[in-house]
């Protein structure tokens, strides 16, 4: 093993750290993974750095990079603060770590950063799909320019020098010297800056070498027939290297990654729009280059994503790291489960006809239409000869789209008649809803699938839909020389899929999203609901697992992964160890911190059930229990984190906690809302004095939050908050997870509701020098039952069982402890 101590950033690691490094080095030397569960505190983003960059440096290791993935934001930040800090502290004779943190085209696009050139968040991927390819068609062979002269183009149509007849494939005056003529200003459609009398589209702070307005080239027809283009991806299309040498396309980044160290997107944005050349592009020559990789879930789990563009890394020379690897399962199963919109067949309908209606009729007849833009029947047809694709199957694909329309609309009117007979005039009592396709606790052919065979539609029409999908596709874009998504592949993937899947582990349904839209008919219910066609990957564990065995090793880590053998089994670790024979190491680290800063207690309280319980507004024994115990932890100095199961219950709290006369702080009450209504109302709870924060569990303020310091002094959280278990979803889950894993509710519901609670638990306690109070209410947390939850607590014995009345004696005693000390 290599000296792992010059990469790690700190004078001294912690005993956990050493074991940690060590362990994960020695771990994926052998192609293995380890597995850490460590409390805040136990330093697990340098532990995953350290041990993979010090395999990297390794000139005898397999390994070219490491690749971290992780679901919060905050914890991106950590490891870009960590990366850094590293950085700093390398031998003098060291290069430093190169690294890049992966983000979307919305956040590097200029245009689309200052709302400028026609882009913004609606369309910026179809925009910038559209102007790439048409870009590539003038500059490729048989193209009527070069990239470097559309570059050079876009850089001379600035206001002002366009007039004074200014040209040249340079930088024009102005970017590098021509700096000091005229003041800065912000001009229509984005942030610019005005020197010597021209305009320049500025974004992170620095002026780019082109205008605001997207730039046209004119191919010598009339009037109204120039095409626009992309100057940045021009520009970097003119700094590739050439085809067929040797080169690779980071010769077109503008500098050099080996000496930047890390690379946020800040920089890159910076680093691109100097040079005039695109951001994400540039993210793209870069990524396969550098030794640390940042990203998100989606970037090795996602289908769509792994294929366009991060496929380069899914090999045995990545180390992976995932972090809050407890999401692993919950964010894959959403990655690899499939659905469409009703909007979305709707859409496909449409696009179906559009590239059908040529064929059918003579131009006459088109002109005739007065409407909507259609492919040219020659086009369609010479697409067709090129693929194995009929006009018969796109008759008989859009046969079928409009039948499942209307098999769609019928079971949607036919539930919410039969379940809520007012949908009709009191849309303000409607829900999300699910509509299951078939008993959700026995394995059998959906609904759709048998309403399809009796229809006459064979396997056939599920089959070749997706590469009708395709076509039409290529069709449409060639018709309108515009790159956009369409509808028809997305609708063609899902119907392969839903032919293909079992119906054992995969569950299909139709989803009701509570929406509003006014532009339907007052009886319809698409005025009020968005549908979808849903197949939901019931277990991902195939998924998680095949996904993790294309990596040469890595860890998985966070601070709630017990049990430990239901995460091997539900990530597929369990079968990588059992039928690769590849090493699967645990982990597990505690607290560290002083003892004395915390208290912690499982208090006896009747289980918050519903049936325990009851609706909110009744005063149940169960309901006073919660409130009397709430209102004693409010009254806790400082701020309080009150967690609830759902967001109703979430009201009901706050509400209790605003009447109580002993609570004299103020409730703050989290509500489902939008990410930057809930960053205010987390500012609020941080400014000033103390006050009571009341959320839901499944909201986002009780995980990936940053409560260090004085900004958390107590939480406490109500029951234990498995999901709805009378959802078909979770039926079926459930179900899935028995066949897969023999008990299914553990797996499934009681497992992942546990560390939901101890992630909300451990905000209040992130540093050597934090105190507080932390306390579970349910007997459930408190004593060995049939249902009871103890044993998945850590095994430390620090959630003291205790009984309602005990309970504010212990607070007491744990103040004046604080007070004598």
């Amino acid at each position: 093993m290599t000296d792992w101590r010059p990469v790690f950033g700190h004078d001294e690691p912690y005993d956990e750290q050493v074991d940690g490094i060590e362990t994960a080095i020695e771990t994926a030397t052998e192609d293995g993974y380890t597995v850490i569960e460590g409390a805040c505190g136990t330093g697990k983003t340098m532990i995953a750095l350290t041990a993979g960059i010090d395999l990297v440096r390794d000139p005898d290791s397999q390994y070219e990079r490491v690749f971290v993935l992780t679901s919060v934001k905050q914890q991106l930040r950590q490891f870009e603060t960590d990366l850094e800090t590293i950085n700093e502290s390398l031998p003098a004779d060291w290069n430093p770590i190169s690294g890049l943190t992966l983000v979307g085209k919305a956040d590097v696009c200029p245009y689309n950063r200052e709302n400028a050139g026609g882009i913004s968040d609606d369309n910026v991927y179809d925009r910038c799909e559209t102007l790439r390819d048409r870009t590539r068609d003038l500059t490729g062979e048989g193209g009527s320019t070069t990239a470097g002269a559309l570059a050079a183009q876009a850089r001379s149509q600035q206001i002002g020098l366009a007039d004074s007849g200014i040209r040249g494939g340079g930088r024009s005056s102005g970017t590098e010297g021509g700096t000091d003529g005229g003041g800065g200003g912000t001009g229509p459609g984005g942030s610019t800056v005005s020197r010597a009398g021209a305009r320049y589209l500025e974004t992170a702070g620095e002026p780019t070498p082109y205008p605001p307005e997207m730039p046209e080239y004119n191919t010598g027809g009339p009037a109204g027939s120039e095409v626009e283009y992309c100057p940045f991806y021009a520009q970097y299309l003119e700094d590739l290297p050439e085809e067929g040498s040797d080169a690779d396309p980071v010769e077109a980044v503008p500098f050099d990654v080996t000496e930047t160290g890390l690379l946020t997107p800040e920089d890159l944005v910076t680093g691109s729009v100097r040079h005039g050349t695109c951001p994400h592009s540039v993210m793209g020559a870069v990524l396969g280059h550098v030794e640390v990789v940042i990203g998100n879930y989606y970037h090795a789990f996602d289908p769509t994503t792994t294929a366009a563009f991060t496929g380069a890394l899914l090999d045995d020379s990545t180390f992976v790291v995932c972090d809050e690897a407890h999401m692993l399962e919950p964010r894959v199963r959403d990655l690899v489960s499939d659905r469409v919109a009703d909007t979305t067949l709707r859409d496909a309908e449409t696009e179906l006809s559009r590239v059908l209606q040529p064929v059918r009729f003579d131009q006459q007849d088109r002109q005739a239409q007065g409407g909507s833009k259609t492919a040219d029947a020659d086009l369609v047809r010479a697409e067709l000869n090129d693929t194995d694709v009929s006009i018969e199957e796109l008759e008989r694909t859009l046969e079928f789209v409009q039948d499942l329309r209307g098999e769609l609309d019928r079971r949607v009117r036919a539930h919410l008649e039969r379940t809520n007979r007012a949908w009709k005039t009191d849309l303000t009592s409607l829900e999300d809803d699910e509509i299951p396709l078939r008993d959700p606790t026995v394995p059998a052919e959906d609904e759709i699938s048998e309403w399809a065979a009796e229809a006459g539609y064979s396997d056939a029409v599920w089959v070749r839909a997706e590469s009708v999908g395709a076509v039409v596709e290529r069709i449409l874009n060639e018709a309108e020389e515009e790159e956009k998504t369409r509808a028809s592949p997305a609708v063609g993937r899902l119907f392969g899929e839903w032919y293909r899947r079992d119906h054992t582990t995969n569950f299909r349904e139709i989803e009701l999203e509570r929406t509003w839209d006014e532009m339907e008919p007052a009886d319809s219910w698409r005025r009020a609901y968005t549908a979808r066609l849903t197949l939901h990957n019931c277990v991902p564990s195939d998924a998680i697992g095949s996904r993790l065995s294309a990596f040469g090793g890595g860890i998985l880590m966070s601070a709630t992964l017990e049990p430990m053998d239901a995460f091997r089994e539900v990530t597929g670790l369990e079968y990588l160890a059992r039928e690769e024979g590849r090493p699967v190491v645990e982990r597990q680290y505690g607290l560290h911190f002083p003892e004395a800063n915390r208290e912690s207690f499982a208090v006896s309280v009747p289980k918050f059930t519903y049936d325990n319980r009851g609706p909110p507004g009744e005063e149940t024994p169960t309901r006073t229990a919660y409130a009397d115990a709430l209102a004693q932890v409010a009254q806790v100095p400082g701020n309080v984190l009150v967690g609830m199961p759902s967001y109703g219950e979430a009201e009901w709290a706050a509400s209790v906690l605003e009447a109580r006369p002993g609570v004299d702080k103020p409730v703050l009450l989290d509500a489902s809302s939008s990410d930057d209504a809930t960053e205010s109302l987390k500012d609020e709870f941080f400014a000033g004095g103390g006050k009571v924060l009341v959320t839901s569990l499944r909201g986002t303020l009780t995980e990936g939050v940053d409560y260090s310091g004085d900004r958390l002094a107590a939480a406490v959280i109500c029951g234990v908050p498995i999901v709805n278990t009378a959802s078909p979803r979770t039926k079926a889950i459930r179900r899935a997870y028995d066949d897969a894993f023999g008990d299914g509710f553990t797996y499934a519901l009681t497992v992942p509701a546990v560390r939901k609670a101890r992630q909300a638990i451990g905000r209040v306690i992130r540093s050597p020098d934090d105190v507080g109070v932390r306390i579970l209410l349910d007997e459930r947390y408190a004593r060995d039952s049939w249902d009871s939850v103890r044993q998945f607590l850590p095994d430390d014995d620090e959630f003291q069982p205790v009984s309602p009345d005990m309970l504010e004696f212990g607070l007491e005693r744990f103040r004046e402890r604080l007070d004598s000390g």
